[in-house]
């Protein structure tokens, strides 16, 4: 008679585990089809005019096309894009912020700033732009070339000033040219600013002699600067007359170390995905449909946005590798 009850206690607790895991299968389902079911918003956690603040306002468009909501830009920038990947974190993980972001600066927040957060709470589906470095001036600065550039601060460390952003690919990049040429790094200016956008209007108005930045954010100025290296192993199609720091530095005779510039992507936080997988193939599907508009592709070829697709997976997997390398070079960008 025990058993029996038993056996009857058990099955109806099975049929009751088997209800519960229906209504939560069947609520994932609906929340997917649900989303969005009010507006979204893209957040860039850097100030206002910088390249990934032009992409996300250019694109918006196409993706509140395909979600049918609308769809808000909102800058957070401040401490090297801190702010702005504290906040994406902070928010619910129903995937109605995604982020348009440089999220090399993730690492730099991790070890610069001694962020909370890890590299793997960002969830990157897709990483559309790999840039590199650009050093450049002003079309009419005296400055006219790299070893000019170089000479100078080798014989006055304080002779030129330099604009960068904080806690950024860039800032490695030019410490290591530095020190590599035998410059003193630890009395040359460096000026930092909260974006790229910022950071090249600086240039452009003579705040600061040179700067370095993304070279595809220099592209739409090309007629206002003077372009004196990239960091790079080769020459880059848009920029085939400036000199690779590689080339620079065989040719006066030192190595140089070297890291790509920034990784801008669409990213969510990895919260998003664990507690709502549907949402976030929803998001995938979304951002590769808008992409693939012929409208969005004409713009993006106009404007020389970068659209290729990489996927989540290849996406994810760039995010994790460049964080490495940034890691070995943290110091770096402690020290300035």
């Amino acid at each position: 008679m025990r058993q029996a009850q038993k056996r009857q206690t058990l099955a109806r607790l099975a049929v009751a585990a088997g209800v519960a895991l229906t209504g939560l299968t069947t609520a994932t389902v609906s929340m997917a089809q649900a989303f969005p079911s009010k507006p979204v918003t893209i957040l860039v956690p850097f100030a206002p005019g910088g390249f990934n603040d032009r992409i996300a306002r250019a694109f918006a468009p196409y993706l509140q096309k395909q979600l049918g909501q609308p769809v808000t830009v909102v800058n957070k920038g401040g401490s090297g894009a801190l702010l702005g990947h504290t906040y994406l974190l902070q928010q619910p993980a129903d995937g109605y912020t995604i982020a348009m972001s440089s999220v090399n600066y993730i690492s730099t927040n991790i070890g610069v700033a001694n962020a909370k957060f890890k590299v793997e709470d960002f969830d990157v589906l897709n990483l559309p732009s790999s840039d590199y470095s650009l050093l450049a001036t002003s079309f009419d600065s005296k400055w006219k070339n790299m070893k000019q550039v170089i000479d100078a601060l080798k014989k006055d460390p304080k002779s030129v000033s330099i604009g960068v952003q904080p806690g950024s690919n860039d800032l490695i990049n030019i410490m290591l040219l530095l020190k590599g040429a035998g410059v003193d790094t630890s009395k040359v200016r460096v000026v930092t600013f909260k974006g790229g956008g910022p950071t090249r209007n600086a240039v452009l108005g003579g705040t600061v002699d040179i700067g370095l930045v993304g070279a595809e954010g220099w592209i739409a100025l090309k007629s206002r600067i003077d372009a004196l290296m990239v960091f790079n192993d080769e020459r880059l199609p848009d920029w085939k007359d400036v000199p690779h720091v590689e080339e620079f530095a065989k040719a006066n005779k030192f190595d140089v170390e070297w890291v790509p510039g920034s990784q801008r992507g669409w990213t969510l936080a990895s919260a998003v995905g664990k507690q709502n997988p549907a949402v976030r193939a929803k998001w995938i599907e979304v951002i590769q449909k808008a992409m693939n508009d012929p409208q969005w592709i004409a713009t993006a070829n106009e404007l020389k946005y970068p659209n290729p697709w990489l996927g989540p997976e290849k996406s994810q997997a760039a995010y994790l590798k460049g964080s490495k390398t940034l890691f070995k070079h943290m110091d770096m960008i402690k020290k300035n």
